[in-house]
């Protein structure tokens, strides 16, 4: 999931939202064109447009369809989106009706200064880039393409210039775990406002032998968690659905009793207790594959996830409305209560969830326990449930 640039602010709020209803981000692959070749590309992106990709006047009547569901934030992703000649056309069309629009454009000779002015001026108040390394050879091994890190770096540059600020995404894997710290300093140094932390999920040409192990997701977690108290920039995760637990839990053991949120350590989770959680400023309400987020592939295929690559249907042939609301796949995982294993049973089930995404791509059961998640259930600690 990729949530950057938002072109306004509106006070919208996942917490408002009906996610059996509606979603609170859609990403929308405009085209699987992309220049790079990606160790963890989930799209396996290839050189060039496909021609069975959505028209422009598809994409109009798609960005019709998403406003009308709750008017929810829209991604514009690849490939690499800026290989899409009508791009800004759909962002001027989307921004114009109200939207929060944003976009994941691959550093690439592609992003010129003329093309920056242009997002700046259409109302795309943001970029946002993806450096996965804090030096050449990781970022460049990572990325598959030779001179990536600097061109990244020169585009940021950029971005100084036209006063736009910057987001940098980093997929944290085997590849760069061993340079976080180094990492982090880089973020503080090219002053980005967000720092978007992505897990791995083994998928496309992702690996599982890259993935990190259960024990290693945890430590990063408590080190975003400490790293979120002193950084000057914001930290997000995706794919990392028990960083909220981690989050809730270390302010429970700092407070013993967090009176800001009147809640107890002790307390058990609770459907309801989604929109306290959400109160915390770095771990918001248990947004998850195909619970409050949807992917709209190149060709108009409707998925929980880029990385969860089950379609529910297609928008050519039903409306975007009617896949989220009622595909059989969609339901099933709004419903946290039914996932199996220690997933289905844990109290942090409404908030967390675990990355269905990741669970599918390892077991081939979305509905199965997150494989990367340490905890232990309360409820499978006092064997009251045995699984």
């Amino acid at each position: 999931m990729h949530e950057v640039g938002h072109s306004q602010s509106s006070g919208f709020h996942p917490g408002m939202v009906d996610f059996d209803e509606n979603p609170y981000i859609v990403i929308w692959e405009v085209t699987r064109a992309c220049q790079l070749k990606c160790l963890h590309c989930r799209a396996d992106a290839q050189n060039k447009p496909d021609p069975m990709e959505l028209t422009p006047e598809e994409g109009k009547k798609l960005i019709d369809q998403i406003f009308d569901m709750g008017n929810p934030m829209l991604v514009f992703t690849g490939g690499d989106c800026m290989m899409r000649e009508d791009l800004f056309d759909l962002a001027d069309y989307a921004i114009k009706k109200g939207m929060r629009v944003s976009m994941t454009p691959s550093a690439t000779d592609n992003v010129t200064m003329e093309k920056m002015q242009r997002a700046k001026e259409v109302g795309l108040s943001r970029w946002a880039f993806s450096l996965d390394g804090p030096t050449p050879e990781i970022h460049d091994h990572f990325r598959g393409t030779p001179g990536s890190f600097e061109l990244t770096i020169e585009k940021v540059k950029y971005l100084y210039e036209l006063n736009m600020p910057l987001q940098l995404n980093t997929v944290i894997s085997r590849y760069n775990y061993d340079h976080l710290e180094q990492m982090a300093e880089l973020m503080k140094e090219l002053k980005v406002v967000m720092w978007y932390i992505f897990l791995l999920v083994p998928t496309g040409r992702g690996q599982l032998d890259a993935c990190l192990t259960p024990a290693e997701h945890e430590k990063v977690f408590r080190w975003l968690y400490e790293l979120s108290k002193t950084a000057p920039y914001d930290i997000k995760t995706t794919a990392a659905q028990h960083y909220r637990r981690v989050v809730y839990q270390q302010k429970a053991r700092e407070n013993k009793l967090t009176k800001e949120l009147g809640i107890r350590y002790e307390d058990t989770l609770t459907k309801d207790m989604a929109s306290v959680i959400d109160g915390l400023k770095r771990a918001p309400k248990g947004v998850n594959d195909g619970n409050g987020f949807v992917f709209i592939s190149h060709t108009g295929d409707v998925m929980p996830s880029g990385l969860l690559p089950l379609v529910g249907g297609n928008i050519r042939e039903k409306p975007l409305a009617e896949i989220y609301r009622n595909s059989p796949i969609f339901k099933d995982l709004r419903s946290p209560d039914k996932y199996s294993g220690k997933c289905g049973v844990c109290e942090f089930r409404y908030v967390c969830g675990g990355s269905r995404s990741r669970t599918y791509a390892v077991t081939g059961d979305y509905m199965a326990s997150e494989p990367f998640c340490v905890y232990i259930p309360e409820a499978m600690r006092k064997k009251e449930i045995s699984l």
